[in-house]
């Protein structure tokens, strides 16, 4: 059975919209397509944007973090959340500087890693990820300001950051980038 086949759910009505700084709540009633309706929750958020930044042989990450979500303080890459108006490549340097203290001259090269951003939680949210890798030049100094991680570029180093993950998108751009 194809894709093309399948009867379209409709949105019934929508009885609640809240809307906040970081995100927009929604209950709604939809008909499915076998005419039942049902209630679902969803949540509006920007995509992410989660970049995996190289500097000669070693992965650059910023220390660990408090995260809300989970409660506990996981490592993740450097990341963000893709600003109204911006394309998401225009906003990796806003990140780096942000999370790593890497200025737009130190950056040698941005490559996006998915050529179309994949959907997060496509059943609960509208949020999609956005993956780069990031080269800084070998001889750019990095600010002592503002302390990081490094990781080997070699198979045992990067397995270790890999079940040191929590996140997985952070884990999924890894693979990714580690297949190419």
């Amino acid at each position: 059975m194809s894709t093309s086949s399948v009867k379209a759910w409709q949105v019934r009505d929508r009885f609640l919209e809240m809307h906040s700084r970081w995100l927009t709540l929604i209950g709604e009633h939809i008909q499915d397509d076998r005419d039942a309706t049902l209630e679902y929750w969803r949540i509006e958020k920007a995509d992410s944007i989660i970049a995996l930044v190289i500097q000669g042989d070693r992965l650059l990450l910023p220390m660990p973090s408090y995260r809300v979500g989970i409660s506990q303080i996981t490592l993740d890459f450097v990341g963000g959340r893709l600003t109204e108006g911006k394309s998401p490549i225009e906003i990796v340097p806003v990140i780096l500087q942000r999370e790593l203290g890497i200025t737009n001259e130190a950056i040698a090269q941005i490559i996006p890693l998915n050529s179309e951003a994949w959907a997060v939680n496509s059943s609960f949210s509208n949020q999609k990820l956005h993956g780069f890798v990031v080269h800084i030049e070998p001889t750019a100094q990095l600010s002592l300001d503002v302390p990081h991680l490094e990781y080997a570029l070699n198979k045992e180093s990067l397995h270790s950051l890999r079940q040191s993950l929590t996140c997985l998108q952070c884990r999924a751009l890894l693979m990714e980038w580690m297949l190419t």
